[in-house]
C-alpha cells in the first residue's frame, strides 16, 4: 500500500535564518530520495505552502500546492489540517495542534532560556502552543542532544519521544565566494574576524563590541553580519567601535568569502539548539572561536577553539591566539571540514524518511524502538 506524506510548508514564506534553511534543505533532500523508484512506490509525497509562498528549486517527485487562504498562525490550525494527507511532517518548530499522525521539528527552547530575546507577543504565543504541540504530536525531532534535553527537562517531551536529527554542511557547496559590496576580498584590508548573528541578546554580540579597542590594537576590524527579525527585541547601544563594520544582510555568496577571508569566525552565542553557522565556517576551513555552551561543543567538536560566553577576556585570549600562532590556524582549517563532514542534510533526510516510513505504520510503533538521544542519531 502507497503511504502519504504532507510536509509543512510555511517555512516557505519566510526569511531564511537557520531554521528555515533546515526546512528547505530536508525538503530538497527528501525530493532526491523519493526519485528512487523502491521509495517512490511505497510512499507519495506533497508539500502545502501558504498563499503567495515560492518554492525555489523545482521538486522532482514532491507534488507542490499553495492553499487559498493567507497566512499566520491560523493558518497552520484551521487551514493545513484540511490539506493534510497520511502523515504530516513539520521542520520549523510549529504545526496543526491537532494532527493524528505529526513529526514535528523544535529547533530549541530559546523563548525559555533566553526570554528577553523575543518581542512579548512572539514569546507569550510560543510558550504557550509549543509545549501543547510537543505532547500532543506522535514524534518529536530536534537538531541536537542539547536540545532534546532541554524539551526533556522543561517537560515538553521525554527524552526516549524525542528524535535528534541534525543539520547538515552541504549547501555551502553551492556558495560561489563574492563580496563585491564589502572589503572582505581587498588584499589591502586588514584582518578581520567575523561575526554573524542578530543583535538578539542570546547572539551576546556585545561581547565582542567590549574589547574592540583592544582588538583594534591587535590590527583586526570586526565584521558584523546580519539583522534582527520582527520578533527580537535588541541591544541598544549609543554607538559602534570604529573598528567594527555592520554589514546588514547579505547574501550566501557573501558569506562565504566572509567565511574563506576571516582571520576566524567568532560566536559568542549564549545558547543556540544547533548553530548552523559555526558549521558553515567549519566546512569552509575557517577558524571557529565559539561559546563553550549549549550546543556548540556538540557540533563543533575539537575543531574549535571556545571561550566563556560570559568572559570578554577569554574572547580576546584566544583572539590573541589565533594571531600569534599561525600554526594553530592552520590545524583548524584543516581540522574544520572534517568535522563539518560528520554532518549530512543527506543522512538527516534518510533519517527522516525511516521515520515517516515508521510513523504510516501505526500498528507496528509499539514493536519498533525509534533511537532517543542516547541511543544515537550520531553523525559520523
Amino acid at each position: 500500500m502507497r503511504r502519504c506524506l504532507t510536509i509543512n510548508g510555511g517555512f516557505l514564506g519566510q526569511r531564511v535564518t537557520g531554521v528555515q534553511r533546515y526546512g528547505r534543505e530536508i525538503v530538497a533532500e527528501l525530493d532526491r530520495l523519493l526519485q528512487d523508484d523502491r521509495l517512490k512506490s511505497s510512499l507519495s509525497a506533497k508539500i502545502i505552502a501558504r498563499a503567495g509562498s515560492e518554492l525555489g528549486p523545482a521538486l522532482r517527485a514532491i507534488a507542490f500546492a499553495r492553499t487559498a487562504a493567507g497566512g499566520g498562525p491560523l493558518w497552520h490550525q484551521f487551514v493545513l489540517p484540511f490539506a493534510t494527507q497520511g502523515v504530516l511532517l513539520s521542520l520549523c518548530n510549529m504545526g496543526p495542534l491537532f494532527a493524528s499522525n505529526h513529526i514535528v521539528c523544535i529547533h530549541d527552547l530559546n523563548i525559555i532560556l533566553a526570554p528577553e530575546s523575543y518581542g512579548s507577543a512572539y514569546r507569550t504565543y510560543h510558550r504557550i502552543m509549543g509545549p501543547f504541540l510537543a505532547r500532543h504530536a506522535a514524534r518529536v525531532v530536534t537538531v541536537s542532544h542539547f536540545s532534546a534535553r532541554m524539551l526533556n527537562d522543561f517537560g515538553f517531551r521525554r527524552l526516549d519521544q524525542i528524535t535528534v536529527i541534525p543539520n547538515g554542511h552541504e549547501h555551502v557547496r553551492r556558495w560561489q565566494p563574492h563580496l563585491s559590496r564589502h572589503s572582505a576580498t581587498d588584499p589591502n584590508r586588514r584582518p578581520f574576524i567575523f561575526v554573524l548573528g542578530s543583535r538578539a541578546r542570546h547572539k551576546n554580540v556585545d561581547i565582542l563590541f567590549s574589547i574592540a579597542k583592544e582588538i583594534d590594537a591587535l590590527g583586526l576590524d570586526i565584521f558584523v553580519a546580519g539583522a534582527s527579525g520582527k520578533g527580537f527585541s535588541t541591544l541598544e547601544m549609543d554607538s559602534v567601535p570604529s573598528n567594527v563594520r555592520m554589514l546588514g544582510f547579505v547574501t550566501d555568496d557573501d558569506l562565504a568569502a566572509l567565511y574563506q577571508n576571516a582571520l576566524c569566525f567568532a560566536f559568542p552565542s549564549l545558547t543556540e539548539g544547533f548553530g548552523l553557522p559555526v558549521l558553515e565556517a567549519l566546512a569552509f576551513g575557517c577558524p571557529v572561536v565559539a561559546s563553550k555552551a549549549a550546543s556548540l561543543p556538540e557540533v563543533c567538536g575539537d575543531a574549535a577553539l571556545y571561550a566563556d560566553p560570559k568572559s570578554p577576556r577569554d574572547w580576546l585570549d584566544q583572539i590573541k591566539r589565533l594571531r600569534a600562532e599561525p600554526n594553530l590556524s592552520q590545524i583548524l582549517r584543516a581540522e574544520g571540514p572534517r568535522q563539518a563532514m560528520r554532518f549530512s542534510w543527506a543522512k538527516s533526510a534518510q533519517l527522516y524518511i525511516d521515520l515517516i516510513m515508521l510513523q504510516a505504520q501505526p500498528s507496528e510503533m509499539a514493536a519498533v524502538k525509534i533511537p532517543s538521544e542516547t541511543a544515537a542519531v550520531k553523525m559520523q
